[in-house]
């Protein structure tokens, strides 16, 4: 003798019937759903896994290898195959075909009488508290399935009824869609168990048994398609023609808003950066007028008090001269001598004033400036360095020259002139380039040689303690809106580039195409 327990895998202590089938395999129906034996091990199905309900009453099997039982919800069929495959993994659900409650056959009235579920012939016998039902199972293998159409009824949006035929559009702020189906199945209504799912928001079916209504709340916006399908038996699903469902966005939901905003916080952002640009363009200019007011009041200085001392100083030498004319000797000599140093220094005066009100580079020939300080200084270099050959000097230019504000025309002059000197006077090179581009974005000025280099150390700290070209050139830089890089290895030659954006650097700034030309010194 040999019992079964909650510890053995029975799901229920209340136990309605027991089957021992043609096999000699035993099924037990109980509370707890249908158990079974199979390699050992007592296995149970319930609701959970699709039967109709956890009671089990009755149980028979037939001679097509289905198991028949009775419970609160109908009597249902399944093929035996079907519970072996689950108890396998090989599916996960398990799909009945239902016999429902009729009007003739009350199935909450299950009798208690033991057996309560025999096979006669044929037919099988069920017993209940007013009487017996026979029912007369068919092949499934050898009649084709019934086929009936399934179909979607109605669309109820927000509780409102919606025609429709294929398509359905929902408007926007929608709660709830309710979508009513059917299956037209004379023969059997009771057995027809439905699944539905909407595509684009279901994964998978979602198992209706006989409800027939689906609901669905707050759908984002997009086009959805929603089928339903329709069995009768564990063979085949019967499908209703999808429904296609378009929730209609907010106009803020839309890609065209979406787009909206994008491009109007694009647009802010340039306006945001090109109005800062503005305003450092205006703080650079506003410091170029302040310098060349400084010059022109320095100027004007200079020939209020310098120039007239010194005209003044002429008139009264050549008083000095008219009043000593018996002592041509000596004295005579000795004035002219003083009115040529008086006018000399006026000259230089002069001189002085001039470049002060105008410009370093006169003629705003930029590249015809650093090519005559190039070439001075080469020719330094030729006379004053014994034994040593000068540089090969070159000139490139490249685009078209643009007209530049006179304070930063003075000012890259002095960045490449500082450049210049160190390379001829330090570097030991025996070529020195220098490269200007008027590029439509910046003005790019690159000096370069392959000579000693820098020391790590001194390019480290931008000079020799006591020197401060290189950190002049990069204040002077910084100054005028630019930005100055240096590159330079010991014995591998040095590199200065200095940038300033075409805004900045040209006085009339827009798209131009340029064209390349060049300017060549030869060596000295």
């Amino acid at each position: 003798m040999q019992n079964f327990a909650q510890s053995q895998g029975l799901k229920s202590p209340y136990i309605y019937t027991v089957f021992i089938d043609e096999k000699g395999d035993l099924w037990i129906g109980s509370t707890g759903g249908l158990s079974w034996f199979q390699n050992g091990t007592l296995h149970t199905v319930s609701s959970q896994q699709g039967l109709t309900s956890d009671q089990i009453f009755a149980i028979v099997d037939d001679s097509y290898d289905r198991l028949w039982f009775a419970t609160f919800g109908g009597i249902a069929s399944l093929e035996k195959k079907s519970l072996t495959d689950w108890a396998e993994g090989r599916r996960d659900r398990l799909n009945p075909t239902v016999y429902r409650a009729t009007d003739d056959m009350e199935i909450n009235t299950v009798g208690r009488t033991f057996p309560n579920a025999v096979r006669s012939g044929d037919g099988l016998w069920f017993s209940f508290a007013d009487g017996v039902t026979e029912v007369m199972p068919t092949n499934p293998r050898g009649s084709r399935e019934q086929e009936f159409p399934v179909l979607i009824e109605d669309v109820r949006i927000d509780g409102i009824s919606h025609f429709h035929q294929d398509r359905v559009r929902i408007p926007p702020g929608t709660r709830s869609i309710e979508i009513s189906y059917t299956a037209i199945n004379l023969s059997n209504p009771e057995s027809v168990r439905f699944r539905y799912r909407l595509r684009g928001l279901d994964n998978d079916w979602i198992d209706a048994d006989s409800r027939r209504i689906a609901f669905y709340n707050n759908l984002k916006p997009g086009t959805y398609t929603f089928t339903v399908s329709a069995s009768a038996g564990p063979l085949r699903w019967l499908e209703a023609p999808p429904l296609v469902i378009e929730q209609l966005p907010f106009f803020y939901q839309t890609k065209w808003f979406a787009l909206l905003v994008l491009t109007t916080f694009l647009s802010l952002g340039i306006l945001s950066y090109r109005f800062r640009m503005q305003q450092v363009l205006n703080r650079i200019r506003a410091s170029f007028q302040e310098r060349m007011d400084e010059r022109t009041r320095i100027a004007r200085e200079l020939h209020d008090t310098l120039l007239q001392s010194f005209h003044g100083l002429i008139f009264r030498f050549q008083a000095v001269d008219n009043l000593l004319p018996a002592r041509p000797g000596e004295a005579k000599h000795t004035l002219e001598s003083a009115l040529d140093d008086a006018a000399q220094a006026i000259t230089e005066a002069r001189d002085a004033v001039h470049e002060l009100r105008s410009s370093t580079v006169v003629t705003n020939d930029l590249a015809a400036a650093v090519t005559a300080l190039g070439e001075e200084l080469s020719t330094h270099q030729a006379t004053s360095a014994a034994g040593q050959d000068s540089a090969t000097f070159l000139v490139e230019v490249e685009g078209t020259p643009q007209e530049l504000h006179p304070i930063l025309r003075d000012e890259v002059y002095r960045i490449a002139g500082e450049g210049l000197r160190n390379a001829f006077r330090h570097a030991r090179a025996r070529r020195i380039e220098v490269e200007i581009r008027y590029d439509e974005r910046e003005l790019r000025v690159r000096i370069r040689d392959d000579g000693s280099g820098i020391d790590a150390t001194v390019l480290g700290h931008e000079g020799r303690a006591g020197h401060w070209g290189l950190r002049g050139m990069r204040e002077r830089a910084q100054r005028i809106g630019g930005m100055m890089d240096l590159w330079s290895e010991q014995g591998a030659g040095t590199e200065v580039e200095l940038r300033i954006p075409a805004s900045i650097a040209y006085q009339t700034y827009a798209g131009r195409s340029f064209r390349l030309f060049r300017k060549k010194t030869t060596s000295l």
